[in-house]
């Protein structure tokens, strides 16, 4: 079947064949992200408290402001992607001109000049908005082209696979040199340590971006082209988006998300405090930890396709969050309570490795059974709305991925300052009282915000059967 490609001119095939290649180009572009997230999740917020002395409420402050700016900008670029006409297509020329802004971006957010707090505070808050918004621009049009390659039920899970276990894996690998290479050389507090993570990250972003885009290029007249619409008009396209975003299975994904990157953000955003001065890990501890961690990223890429072949996704996904509710705060919990081993016992570091390696595997599996599910809905809009909306629908996954450092990173900045938690305190000399608040404030708030995710993701109701019924002609 063919269909003339309205940036062309020429008649063209609906759809490439989805081939290896395809999918590790695909996924290769999430590594900017995977970079970016890491960042954000586990070092951001520690580096301007800790290292550079902001107080924690200004840089879990300046954290959701740019989150906030975020709740705007991405469904905009979602509709301004999926409206685009032009001859690279409507995904690739945001994908190319969001390059170099990111990674030069991104490299003078880890590297501030001396200021004061308050100087500081708005250094971080313009820093932090401007990655985002350059990262939307990117990630959304890129993440947004697994709809338009393929239809196939199952194939985009498989394509997506991929890509969480290369932004996991471009995630990873930053925060083992972190603890590896970067703070075995300069220390935990040195802003040296800081900067040289910024600067590699920065090429990393751009690398990954421009590979994926020019490896994606040849496939820009396979991609389908919007329809023409009668008007632009601000308030036409403000319509169609109040009836896009009032998709019911649409309303559960995004709650259903928008909980579990919450509840991601507390642990991301309290692994780093955790780590040091709960369970008084080492660097070189946390090297091989990290280095499990790539285990779970594979693993996870090859059983989300396996399990919801097997089960469907609705059911996989719920699967998850009810293993992830009981799992996740475990060993936390059962510290608290005194059935946990102690800091000095040799069973704890086998132990946590084995639950890191299988909560990490859940959360991963999570977030590509999720995107997968949220490609579905694009068909099962069109039928209401006569519209192909991947770039919206995209958005809204994305914005939700983003509260992992946004929401979670106010959360954490702020429960800090409540627990009165010292800054430049050096492991095994926080006051025991702090460090079980600290236990304490982590553990239940998983809970909550995975049970509130499981909730939510109850009310989906796209199936296998019901997707392959719309493709029917």
């Amino acid at each position: 079947m063919h269909e003339t490609n309205q940036y062309l001119g020429e008649s063209v095939s609906e759809a490439p064949v989805i081939t290896s290649r395809v999918r590790w180009l695909y996924g290769f572009g999430s590594v900017a992200y995977g970079v970016k997230d890491n960042g954000f999740s586990f070092f951001l917020l520690f580096y301007y408290n800790q290292v550079l002395g902001l107080p924690g409420a200004y840089a879990g402050t300046a954290i959701l402001i740019a989150m906030v700016f975020d709740a705007v900008s991405d469904p905009l670029v979602g509709v301004w992607s999926d409206n685009t006409h032009s001859r690279l297509g409507r995904r690739h020329p945001f994908m190319y001109a969001s390059a170099l802004p990111v990674a030069i971006i991104y490299f003078f957010l880890w590297n501030p000049p001396q200021l004061s707090d308050f100087h500081l505070f708005i250094y971080l808050t313009i820093a932090a908005i401007l990655i985002r918004f350059f990262i939307t621009l990117y990630e959304i049009p890129s993440s947004s082209i697994v709809a338009e390659l393929t239809d196939d039920y199952d194939e985009r899970t498989r394509l997506l696979s991929f890509r969480y276990m290369m932004g996991w894996y471009g995630g990873l690998t930053m925060a083992l040199l972190m603890w590896g290479v970067f703070m075995t050389m300069h220390g935990e507090q040195s802003e040296t340590t800081y900067r040289l993570y910024g600067t590699v990250g920065a090429i990393a972003m751009l690398v990954s971006i421009l590979g994926s885009s020019v490896g994606l290029h040849k496939y820009i007249p396979h991609l389908k082209a919007p329809p023409e619409r009668d008007s632009y008009a601000i308030s036409n396209l403000l319509r169609d988006l109040k009836v896009t975003i009032s998709n019911r299975n649409f309303g559960a994904l995004f709650c259903a998300g928008l909980f579990a990157a919450v509840a991601g953000g507390v642990s991301t955003n309290f692994n780093t405090y955790m780590n040091l001065h709960f369970w008084e890990f080492t660097p070189e501890q946390m090297r091989w930890i990290i280095l499990v961690l790539f285990c779970s990223a594979g693993l996870a890429a090859i059983l989300a396709p396996i399990v919801t072949h097997r089960f469907d996704k609705k059911r996989s996904a719920m699967g998850i969050y009810s293993v992830a509710i009981v799992f996740g705060a475990m060993p936390v919990l059962l510290r608290l309570a005194g059935f946990f081993p102690d800091n000095e016992s040799p069973y704890l570091y086998p132990i946590m490795m084995c639950h890191v390696m299988l909560d990490v595997t859940l959360i991963v599996m999570f977030g590509i059974v999720q995107s997968s599910m949220l490609a579905d809905i694009v068909e099962h809009s069109e039928m209401s709305t006569g519209r192909r909306e991947e770039g919206l629908f995209f958005a809204a996954r994305s914005f939700a991925a983003k509260a992992t450092s946004g929401v979670g990173a106010f959360f954490a900045g702020v429960a800090l300052d409540i627990i009165n938690f010292p800054r430049d305190a050096a492991p095994g000399d926080v006051p025991a009282e702090i460090i079980w608040n600290l236990g304490f404030i982590f553990g239940p708030s998983l809970m909550i915000f995975y049970m509130m995710a499981l909730g939510s993701i109850s009310f989906y109701r796209i199936t296998r059967t019901g997707h392959n019924e719309r493709l029917q002609p």
